[in-house]
């Protein structure tokens, strides 16, 4: 029996595993013992990975609709020539922007390298990536305030650190390893910021139970205390930051009088928790999702990061602002899909990085594009428009993730051709499509992923391709050869091929990752980046600015700050009640077309959307337990679900699970300023009893 080591591609914690082989049979799944991120542990879905693909079978050959309308396998090469035939078509129509790619933060880092290449470079067409969703608005903060994206932790901080601070996150379910270290970690103070009873909540010390998107209210109140009572590290502020001045004089607004009316929170507890974080000696604020998908998001992110800043709480071990990413290879599709930067954090504007670029990859300068993607919300507006014709989707569910998905339905309608690339054909997205080219999972692929604290890890084939399978690498490669890219596809023949390009795209960036050998990465336990060539592997947990320089052209970290926005909506007689959304269970994942295949999670899980309600509220408007509701949104959308009495909203709160069709019939056409990320996790809506 062959006993191979491999990466989990869910979340963007990325444990290892020991998958125990034989006769290209999958016969255990065990947690690597030795491996930093996860220390032999792991959560539901690592534990069922053999289960991919398994309970619904995929198609091998991909699938096209006929005159009828009706899906039938073609071969391969066909498919390819489809693909060519028709965005061809459209594009010499069109124009070349008549066609655009939606793609996702699940698949290897060498798969949106090439799709990059074939799409943004080739193509000349615009592409977001599904992790505009979930970490745009970290990205967008990371850039502003360090000067490039990058986050700058260990998960071992969460062992250091003795005041941890969660706000917009809940890691018990979202990064059960995560929590794991904080489990162990028995000296710290756990606070969590987050205005529902959380899991994260039930498990910490202290819960500052705040309005929904009044954070940065509350964030910049506390700065003007620390300020104000002088419990600042003031020569960390003028020695490495830059704009203190500025920043102080902007939170002087943010007064302890008006501070409970704003966020519930009341003058003693704001007080009680600036102190803690001054009394504090490593402090780390850990956020997510919570604060990423909201109205004024990146100032939010930006306020956290502040608050670190004056504290002196960064740099050092168990301290930080510290962004936990959501997807598997959120990072990765960050850095090399090619779409809102140029490979590896590099500016399109700037003739000097397109010269790079274009060398390594041995084509005129001139095909690289000169400014960045259009943003996921634009693309969509543009089908609806008319100005996109044709989709290709890859790894993704719109028809289920996007907001107000039920008008995503709608508007795909408007496309002349419509392609998905995914694991499965049944998904909301693929029943919609007019050619399905099906991939196969993680498990059958060669690559690597970089998970949330920038750590490499390698994708090992599991199991050998059955006759007719393709992975997505081979599948950009098959679209590539039909388009007519021809000889600058020499250079990425195969994923270790893309691994050696990547490290050239890398180099003299933050991200450098020139001193990685990809067979440093097998039966290995992963590299941080950066790791430059000629650097040693001393110590393989690594945090960023040790050396107090960031990467700004001055080398100190910004202040940046703006006055609070009103929400475009607050709570009125039609619409009284605020929606949250987020993770459900640790066995669910996304529009879970994946957890599905894992019995466990089917057995424990609700088969339909619901929602939480308070007792309270139940009571007034004589809703009982497991009734059906219909929920109606400002959206101008409505939707039924299953109640569940319960405590953890409040009382004029509801929550749902994100993982259900109905849930995103009801979020909001809102996004944040400069991450255009959306605001899934608030919108006001009415409920009543069917």
């Amino acid at each position: 029996m062959d006993i191979k080591q491999s990466v989990c591609s869910y979340c963007s914690v990325g444990c290892n595993l020991n998958f125990y082989v034989e006769n290209n049979e999958i016969k255990r799944v065990e947690p690597t013992s030795d491996y930093p991120v996860n220390n032999g542990f792991c959560c539901i879905k690592g534990l069922n990975l053999d289960k991919q693909q398994t309970k619904h079978e995929p198609h091998k050959k991909p699938l096209l609709r006929n005159e009828k309308g009706e899906m039938g396998e073609i071969p391969w090469d066909k498919a390819f020539k489809t693909f060519a035939t028709r965005m061809k078509e459209i594009q010499e129509r069109y124009g070349k922007e008549s066609v655009a790619f939606l793609s996702t933060g699940q698949i290897t880092t060498e798969e949106v390298a090439l799709l990059g290449f074939v799409g943004r470079i080739h193509m000349g067409i615009n592409g977001d990536g599904n992790t505009r969703l979930c970490m745009a608005t970290s990205i967008v903060a990371h850039k502003q305030s360090f000067g490039f994206d990058a986050p700058p932790y260990t998960l071992k901080d969460l062992e250091l650190s003795d005041t941890i601070i969660f706000i917009g996150a809940n890691p018990v379910i979202a990064h059960p390893i995560a929590w794991d270290r904080v489990k162990g970690n028995k000296d710290a103070k756990v606070i969590t910021i987050d205005p529902r009873k959380s899991e994260t909540v039930l498990n910490s010390d202290i819960w500052i139970d705040i309005k929904p998107k009044s954070d940065i209210v509350l964030l910049y109140t506390l700065a003007n205390v620390l300020i104000e009572n002088e419990w600042i590290d003031k020569d960390y502020i003028k020695n490495y930051s830059e704009g203190f001045d500025g920043f102080k004089n902007h939170v002087k607004k943010y007064t302890l009088e008006n501070v409970e009316e704003q966020t519930g929170i009341s003058i003693k507890r704001v007080l009680e928790l600036a102190e803690m974080i001054h009394k504090g000696k490593r402090v780390s604020f850990w956020w997510t999702m919570g604060v990423n998908q909201g109205f004024q998001a990146v100032r939010t992110a930006q306020a956290i990061i502040n608050l670190a800043v004056i504290t002196g709480n960064i740099g050092r071990e168990g301290t930080g602002a510290n962004s936990l990413t959501g997807q598997s290879n959120a990072m990765g599709s960050r850095m090399y899909s090619n779409t809102t930067t140029l490979y590896a954090g590099r500016d399109y504007n700037n003739e000097n990085h397109r010269e790079y670029v274009a060398n390594i990859l041995d084509i005129e300068e001139d095909k690289i594009p000169t400014k960045p993607t259009i943003p996921y919300d634009e693309i969509i507006k543009r089908i609806k428009s008319g100005e996109i014709k044709a989709l290709w989707v890859v790894g993704t569910n719109p028809a289920d993730s996007w907001v107000n998905n039920k008008e995503f339905k709608e508007v795909v309608k408007n496309l002349e051709f419509f392609v998905v690339q995914d694991l499965y054909s049944d998904t909301d997205s693929a029943k919609l499509c007019d050619l399905c080219l099906p991939s196969v999972s993680s498990l059958k692929k060669e690559g690597f992923l970089i998970n949330t604290e920038r750590r490499l890890s390698a994708v090992v084939p599991i199991l050998s391709k059955e006759e007719g399978e393709l992975t997505d690498y081979e599948i950009f490669l098959g679209i590539g050869r039909a388009l007519g890219v021809g000889k600058a596809l020499d250079k990425w023949k195969t994923p270790k091929h893309a691994f050696e390009i990547i490290k050239q795209f890398s180099s003299g960036m933050p991200c450098d990752i020139t001193g990685v050998d990809y067979d440093m990465l097998v039966n290995s336990t992963g590299v941080q980046w950066p790791f430059r060539e000629g650097d040693k592997l001393e110590d393989n947990e690594r945090r960023l600015y040790e050396d107090n320089r960031f990467f700004t052209e001055s080398g100190k970290i910004r202040f940046v700050y703006e006055d609070v926005v009103d929400y475009p909506e607050i709570p009125r007689p039609e619409f009284p009640y605020i929606l949250n959304s987020g993770r459900g269970t640790v066995g669910q994942w996304h529009t879970q077309t994946r957890t599905r295949e894992i019995p466990t999670v089917e057995d424990i899980t609700f088969l339909s959307s619901h929602v939480f309600m308070n007792s309270e509220l139940a009571r007034d408007l004589n809703i009982k337990d497991n009734e059906k509701v219909l929920i109606t949104s400002s959206n101008g959308e409505s939707a039924n679900f299953i109640a569940k009495i319960s405590d953890s909203v409040k009382k004029n709160q509801l929550f749902a699970p994100m993982h259900y069709f109905n849930t995103n019939i009801l979020t909001p056409y809102v996004f944040d300023t400069y991450s255009k990320e959306p605001s899934y996790k608030y919108v006001t809506v009415n409920i009543q009893r069917i």
